[in-house]
């Protein structure tokens, strides 16, 4: 590899919902990269040691961690498993997240609660949980990915919308209160994207978001695990607070 592909060797990376889709991705191109990865998951193990096993393959160090990233006890002990195992995390991709396709009638409490506890609580106790070392060692990288539903919400996804919307006050508001201590926070905010958060979404549906969307296509995991390493790297090193958005030109429609 070149000097460049090699970027993150040294660094230890953790990406939250890593074992499918866009993690998955994220994972894959950090370990290309040099990094050493923790892949965390909530209930496919299989998925995510699949994961770790590929990124083997690019010769750096894997571990993979179960936890709940909406519960504090489970982050607390998720970054002190990491952390024993590969290192203080230097890179993180706060990935992990939910979506329900529903009508105001049928968006409960329960699933207000779900949207809000693991799209937007899970981002805020993962950084809280690693941003001290990251500004003790004056070095840190974090990705958080929104969506465009938090830029133009639709009647059927409330409560993920609002989620969402919260993503990207937490990354613009935590990047300027840590930007004097070395560490970095952005956000990418996808569009329409081939993972197995489509699947509550009926195939009527889809083809009108993609009729609507000027590329004509969905996005694929890699379409953002780019925009992710961009971010992550020094090629985005005046960077800080920003959303980038990967949508195929859908958020432009009003």
């Amino acid at each position: 590899m070149s000097q460049s592909e090699q970027e993150f060797a040294g660094r230890v990376a953790l990406v939250t919902g890593g074992s499918r889709g866009i993690g998955r991705a994220c994972v894959l191109q950090l370990a290309e990269a040099g990094a050493d990865v923790a892949i965390n998951y909530v209930s496919r193990e299989d998925a995510a040691r699949e994961t770790a096993e590929a990124a083997g393959k690019f010769g750096v160090r894997t571990h993979v961690v179960q936890a709940d990233v909406s519960s504090a006890d489970d982050v607390h002990h998720m970054v002190e498993e990491v952390t024993s195992s590969l290192g203080p995390v230097d890179l993180l991709v706060n990935n992990a997240g939910v979506f329900d396709y529903v009508s105001h009638e049928e968006t409960t409490p329960e699933i207000w609660h779900r949207a809000i506890e693991t799209n937007l609580t899970s981002a805020y106790l993962v950084t809280w949980a690693v941003k001290d070392g990251m500004m003790e060692r004056g070095y840190g990288r974090i990705v958080n990915i929104a969506s465009i539903a938090a830029l133009r919400p639709r009647p059927m996804s409330i409560a993920y919308a609002v989620s969402k919307a919260g993503v990207v006050a937490l990354t613009q508001s935590t990047s300027e209160a840590l930007a004097p201590h070395g560490v970095r926070i952005n956000c990418v905010a996808p569009g329409l994207t081939e993972t197995e958060i489509l699947d509550g979404v009926d195939q009527a549906a889809l083809d009108r978001l993609i009729a609507e969307t000027p590329l004509g296509r969905i996005g694929q995991p890699e379409d953002i695990s780019e925009l992710v390493m961009f971010l992550l790297s020094d090629r985005s090193r005046f960077m800080t607070g920003q959303t980038l958005v990967a949508s195929g030109g859908r958020v432009l429609i009003p």
